[in-house]
């Protein structure tokens, strides 16, 4: 197995490798799901290379991502050319699950078909929502578990109540928060630790550095970057929604959109020229941005390509001066980009207060 720097998130003590892999597009979001067989082949190529920590969520599919990551510990590849395949099922269940660490999240789901998505925090639906996924992944523990968005009817207070007690009873390693503001992060902490927050944080999404960052470090609390390399921007550059299929939710997403992609282009453009110079791609010198961002923060990637998995890792050996960061942080200023980075406002952090705890008593 390939060497892989191994970081601490949080200081609950969890350990995961420096750079993880998200799972979401393959099963969910980005066009049709890929091949079972391909993406299982994927995700052991990752593990084999270093990779160990796996993002998913019982909102991918919704349900399917964490059923694929749940045949993981019982699939085995044979490759018997680099033309042949063949696959088959065997009992190695915990060799696999003992070297990975498995994150998945709740508190988004569908109604109504996969039209209309729900935020729900209510306590009953914590555990429900946790007995699922144990099942789906095939797992007796989670090692990081996340509540996916903030459900602002729930007082967190409540929500992290009850996930207490599943850290209580063994289900659950750790806690994180996604896409949760200072204030909601803080009163979560003060009901059990949190380990990690999720968060968008690339050379387009850096509002997070305001008061998030800072928060996550003075309580001692890991950050996952999700989306660091812009939603694939920062791979393909203003032609990647050429590059995608018609069914990808990217397709929407506000700064890919004509009257903002002119402009962001030239985002784009200007990091590419740097990275000309550094001897990478585009989007390795992104990708190691993030990285040089701090030893708390792991980036986690997706990808659905073994070619483009190989090209991200390697962003792990691009070293930056202070002088390159200097310089990719001038021209990725908050004013760089034009338009939203997510088309609805549920799914960020600036709309995730909750109520008191006392208007939750009292009802």
């Amino acid at each position: 197995m390939a060497t892989v720097k191994r970081i601490k998130l949080g200081s609950q003590g969890l350990e995961v490798s420096a750079q993880g892999l998200g799972c979401m597009g393959m099963s969910f979001a980005f066009g049709p799901p890929k091949p079972e067989p391909e993406m299982i082949a994927l995700v052991h190529h990752a593990i084999n290379s270093g990779i160990t920590f796996l993002d998913t969520s019982d909102v991918y599919g919704p349900h399917t991502n964490e059923i694929l990551l749940g045949k993981l510990a019982g699939f085995t590849l044979y490759l018997q050319s680099p033309h042949v395949r063949r696959w088959s099922f065997q009992a190695l269940k915990g060799g696999v699950r003992e070297r990975v660490e498995l994150a998945t999240k709740f508190g988004a789901r569908f109604v109504d078909g996969i039209g209309k998505m729900e935020i729900c925090g209510d306590p009953a639906y914590v555990r429900a929502a946790c007995e699922g996924s144990l099942k789906r992944l095939d797992v007796d523990c989670i090692d990081l578990y996340y509540i996916h968005r903030i459900d602002t009817r729930v007082p967190i207070e409540v929500t992290m109540g009850e996930l207490k007690k599943l850290v209580e009873e063994g289900k659950i390693k750790y806690i994180g928060l996604s896409e949760a503001c200072v204030s909601t992060i803080r009163r979560a902490h003060a009901v059990h630790p949190i380990t990690a927050v999720q968060l968008e944080w690339s050379l387009w999404s850096r509002d997070v550095e305001e008061d998030i960052v800072p928060t996550c470090r003075e309580l001692g609390i890991g950050i996952v970057a999700y989306s660091p390399l812009g939603r694939g921007f920062f791979s393909s550059g203003p032609k990647l929604l050429q590059n995608i299929s018609k069914d990808d939710y990217r397709q929407n997403l506000p700064r890919l959109q004509p009257e903002n992609l002119e402009h962001n282009k030239k985002l784009f453009e200007r990091v590419n020229e740097i990275a000309e110079r550094k001897g990478c791609t585009t989007a390795q010198l992104a990708l190691a941005w993030v990285h040089h961002q701090g030893d708390d923060v792991c980036p986690i990637p997706g990808t659905t390509k073994v070619e483009n998995f190989n090209q991200n890792i390697k962003a792990l050996s691009v070293k930056l001066t202070p002088e390159d960061m200097a310089e990719l942080e001038s021209i990725a200023s908050a004013d760089s980009v034009k338009g939203d980075r997510d088309m609805y406002s549920h799914a960020t952090y600036k709309n995730s207060e909750t109520p008191p705890l006392s208007s939750w008593e009292a009802s």
